[in-house]
């Protein structure tokens, strides 16, 4: 069974990465019974075999089991399953639900403070930044720049507390940030929200960017709600292993 070049359904079928497609059966397989709660699954070696995949492909899949709540990895003894539906997922040191409501409660307003306070300083680096996000085709380094872009929003609102706020949640940022780009395929949307945003920042207009935030916002909790919410089924594609 090889899962590498397995689609999504929908109205645009999107072609997903080996990762996603190894979670979506391992998954599939949790939720209907087949892995217990309870129970061990498969050692890494027998999972590689029986889905055709790298050991870093499987392993990603497994982090984002994790995640998800499904799984926890135990030293030395290997992965087991502790839920059979995804509640919510955690990113780093904190839930899912609690990283965005405080998101919405310190960067919303924060946009709206940094269009009113940037410098030419501020702009320029946002503006460069960005330009590299949208030519950058990795997604480790696009996940770094995410994080680094609302810092940099933070930075422009001239308060350094709001700054050190986000610095603090800059781990869980990037875990959310990877975690909704890997299974979400959102950096182009990102990528067009984050351009709104500084665009309102040149502009200097307040409500504008505490429109565009907000609507960035509400993109990340859609597209974690549709990941964590949607029926998964096990994908019967064929193709290469993906390393």
């Amino acid at each position: 069974m090889n899962l590498s070049d397995s689609q999504t359904s929908g109205v645009v079928p999107r072609r997903v990465s080996a990762m996603e497609a190894v979670l979506t059966h391992l998954r599939a397989a949790i939720e209907r019974g087949e892995y217990a709660v309870g129970d061990k699954l498969p050692s890494e070696a027998e999972l590689c075999r029986r889905l055709e995949v790298s050991r870093p492909v499987l392993r990603e899949a497994l982090r984002a089991l994790q995640v998800m709540g499904l799984t926890v990895s135990r030293t030395g003894k290997g992965t087991f399953v502790v839920a059979d539906a995804v509640d919510e997922p955690t990113f780093g040191d904190y839930a899912a639900g609690d990283l965005l409501e405080v998101r919405r409660h310190v960067e919303i307003p924060v946009a709206g403070y940094a269009a009113a306070r940037r410098t030419p300083e501020n702009l320029d680096h946002l503006v460069h930044l960005l330009d590299r996000m949208e030519r950058e085709t990795d997604t480790t380094a696009w996940v770094a720049m995410d994080t680094v872009f609302h810092i940099a929003v933070a930075e422009a609102s001239q308060n350094p507390v709001f700054r050190r706020v986000i610095e603090e949640i800059r781990d869980a940022l990037a875990r959310q940030s990877a975690f909704l780009n890997e299974l979400g395929g959102r950096r182009e949307q990102s990528n067009r929200e984050h351009r709104a945003i500084v665009e309102a920042l040149v502009d200097g207009s307040e409500h504008d960017a505490v429109a565009a935030m907000s609507h960035h916002l509400d993109r990340v909790e859609t597209t974690l709600t549709t990941i964590l919410r949607s029926e998964r089924t096990d994908p019967p594609a064929k193709g290469g292993s993906q390393a």
